[in-house]
């Protein structure tokens, strides 16, 4: 994504289709869509292409909240550090409904603030909305532009607006130390770990609303950011619970947003409370990362916060009895109120980046497999016993091992298990996944492989 593209954001009250016409705009459903207001709370930040030129947009809350909605302030901090940023404003109104006292003062606050701005006409396939668009004139902020984010009406002629309104963008910088992809990196955890505090502390800005009331985050937020010449982009998820705890609605999509983060990051970091560091839910997290080959760090927040003389290293060891079956994962201790670890849980994101991307030569695992199965010869299985021909690398990101056997079934887990850890051993790969598949060969077809 090019960082000077210029930011297009989207603002309006609760239930317009906000989240909708971003989803629309950016060809994903990454935004929460529900009938329920103020489900998006967050900016939510993605990019689209139009005419040869690429733009960014902003998804944010709704300015018109429950009375009983505790995030009310918070929502409208994130719209204003949205309205600040963008260099043009879409200003959704509901055009099947009249407009509403909050739509006139919204329109009030953007005349005030003299920023550029379209006001778009949402839900106009709907019978009562030519009626209603008239009214939209009376915003004083221009002709009203008529669409439907849902049946993808209008939103060309929303494109080509927003292509007219907006300037060339300046010349892309320079690449970037690492000259590839931003290194995705996923926060995740139970509810209340502070996931939030920790995207917030690593972007030195309020990015995030941070709640002590679970659930503040539905969305899975992606923020780009740089460090160290480093291209990255930090993944905050919503608190994944137990699934029978898992309510409908929103906070459904907010799991399965958190999921779907862990599928696209190349790095998963969970936060663990130190107050219930063995809790069953963080295994599970900690299972679905390792399901989806990427990196994993187990990082023990909150760390201020322990009691005085607490033994670090008695603590991890605590730690990898409950991630036995994640043994090199590393256990890293920050804050995030005070920024402690912050620096080198980065450093170590990267390292395990790099790791995941090592490949070995064939020659060299070989002579580990080798060695380690004159070490430990594998156990017959009444008459026959599993036989490992050959090995070789076929994949990185995750690293990927193909070994060829005589007979994959014969093949107990225990032995697959020692197998990884002598290739562990040999070759590193701390802090990530890897993947070992087993094929049948004789060891004539193994022959015309080598």
């Amino acid at each position: 994504m090019t960082p000077q593209a210029p930011l297009v954001a989207i603002i309006g009250r609760p239930n317009v289709g906000k989240s909708a016409l971003f989803n629309r705009l950016t060809r994903s459903r990454r935004a929460l869509v529900e009938r329920l207001p103020g489900t998006t709370r967050d900016r939510q930040y993605g990019v689209y292409h139009w005419r040869g030129r690429e733009f960014r947009v902003v998804d944010t809350g709704g300015l018109e909240g429950p009375e009983d909605d505790p995030f009310d302030t918070p929502i409208r901090e994130q719209v204003g550090l949205a309205l600040s940023e963008a260099a043009l404003l879409l200003f959704v109104v509901d055009a099947s409904n009249a407009l509403t006292a909050a739509d006139h003062a919204i329109a009030e606050q953007l005349r005030r603030a003299g920023r550029p701005a379209i006001v778009v006409a949402n839900k106009s396939d709907r019978r009562e909305a030519r009626a209603n668009v008239h009214e939209a004139h009376a915003l004083g902020l221009g002709d009203p532009l008529l669409i439907s984010a849902y049946h993808a009406e209008g939103i060309g002629d929303l494109l080509d607006l927003v292509f007219d309104a907006l300037p060339e963008a300046p010349d892309e910088p320079a690449a970037t130390e690492d000259g590839d992809r931003p290194l995705r990196i996923a926060i995740v955890g139970r509810p209340n770990v502070g996931k939030s505090s920790l995207v917030n502390a690593i972007l030195g800005e309020e990015r995030v609303i941070v709640s002590e009331v679970p659930g503040a985050t539905r969305d899975a937020i992606d923020s780009p950011f740089g460090w160290e010449g480093r291209s990255m982009v930090l993944i905050d998820t919503a608190g994944i619970r137990r699934r029978g705890k898992i309510g409908r609605g929103a906070e459904r999509h907010s799991v399965q947003q958190a999921e779907g983060a862990i599928a696209r990051a190349d790095v998963v970091v969970l936060l663990i409370d130190p107050s219930e560091p063995v809790a069953a839910q963080d295994a599970h997290i900690a299972g679905r990362a390792i399901e989806r080959g990427t990196g994993l760090l187990l990082a023990v927040n909150k760390w201020d916060l322990a009691e005085p003389g607490t033994d670090r290293h008695q603590f991890a060891k605590r730690i990898d009895r409950r991630y036995r079956f994640a043994p090199w994962a590393p256990v890293h201790f920050i804050s995030a109120l005070t920024g402690q670890g912050i620096a080198d849980l980065l450093q170590l994101a990267i390292h395990v980046q790099e790791v995941r991307r090592r490949r070995v030569q064939t020659s060299e695992l070989n002579r580990v497999l080798l060695r380690a199965v004159a070490q430990q010869p594998p156990r017959y299985q009444g008459q026959r016993r599993l036989k490992v021909l050959y090995v070789t690398q076929a994949e990185v990101e995750p690293p990927t091992f193909v070994f060829f056997v005589n007979d994959p079934d014969l093949l107990h887990f225990a032995y697959r298990r020692f197998l990884e850890n002598r290739i562990r051993d040999a070759f590193g790969f701390e802090g990530t996944a890897i993947r070992m598949r087993f094929r049948s060969r004789t060891p004539e077809q193994v022959e015309a492989l080598a």
